[in-house]
């Protein structure tokens, strides 16, 4: 059978329509498999003890052609065993950019990170909108911004999971509260629908937000880190403007990253995962996280 439901407008929560004889099956938890490790993309995977891991990973300041909004980064040297960026004053909103690293991949993919976010001083970043985490996003679309992205940190208030849809330069962002300390993110896509999901450090998964997928069969995956959107005062209204130049302000976040994993999901054809009936949200965290996570 084949999947038939109305998509999703925009961006939100799954439908919750029922399935029929004609449309999609209901996928239950006994028969929904975890996404596999290895292969093609679990070449990509690094665990960031080594320094060299730093060589997987692309600027996408370097590949586009735009201000490095970097301060720092490195991998096993800030923090032994882990990823470190620390971002200047950017944003990744609307048409404005910020920091990316990332590893271009190919189909349904799974990105599983654990991350933590703290200001410069420690403890919650004091600026508002300093989130850092995972995206995919689409190659060359500076003019009209394609991408998503699950992060964490200070969003609208401090101690937020954001999770982020923005189509043709226009976000769309739903922001849940999290405990302080190290969270686990997982950006990923299968089938027609995107997914970010989250956890904290001892607690169990959730799912933060579901999308139509509309992005073509290769993205950049990566991680991102941005902060204090206040000093783009009066620059708020205007990409093109904030982006030309590095704007000066009072950056305050530090993003470390203990490992980024990438997997493969699947689903049978006939489970929607964009529709609530099919593919609970139980389901779909089984189907879209490391078993064993």
């Amino acid at each position: 059978m084949v999947a038939v439901v109305g998509v999703l407008s925009g961006c939100g929560a799954a439908t919750s329509a029922q399935p029929t004889p004609t449309g999609p099956g209901v996928l239950t938890l006994q028969n929904a498999k975890p996404p596999a490790p290895g292969g093609e993309v679990g070449e990509a995977s690094a665990e960031f003890d080594d320094a060299a891991d730093l060589k997987m990973w692309t600027k996408l300041s370097d590949t586009e052609k735009d201000v490095d909004r970097i301060a720092k980064f490195d991998v096993n040297k800030t923090v032994k065993g882990s990823m470190y960026l620390e971002p200047k004053t950017s944003a990744w909103f609307d048409g404005f950019r910020g920091p990316f690293v990332y590893q271009e991949l190919a189909g349904d993919i799974v990105m599983h990170a654990r991350v933590k976010v703290t200001g410069k001083d420690g403890g919650k970043p004091k600026r508002l909108f300093s989130l850092g985490g995972l995206m995919a996003r689409q190659p060359g679309s500076y003019a009209k911004p394609n991408w998503v992205s699950v992060t964490t940190g200070t969003g609208e208030k401090s101690g937020q999971v954001e999770a982020k849809y923005t189509k043709d330069g226009s976000s769309k962002p739903v922001e849940l509260a999290v405990k302080d300390g190290w969270v686990e993110l997982a950006l990923g896509r299968v089938g027609r629908v995107f997914v970010a999901l989250y956890k904290e450090e001892g607690g169990t998964w959730k799912v933060g937000q579901r999308w139509p997928s509309t992005l073509p069969d290769v993205l950049q995956w990566g991680v991102t880190a941005y902060t204090d959107w206040d000093s783009y005062s009066t620059l708020k209204k205007d990409a093109t403007k904030g982006n030309a130049k590095q704007v000066k302000g009072t950056p305050d976040l530090k993003l470390t990253v203990d490992y980024v994993r990438f997997l493969r999901p699947e689903l049978p054809d006939y489970a929607d995962p964009l529709n609530n009936a099919s593919v609970s949200d139980e389901v779909l965290i089984k189907a879209m996280t490391p078993a064993g996570a």
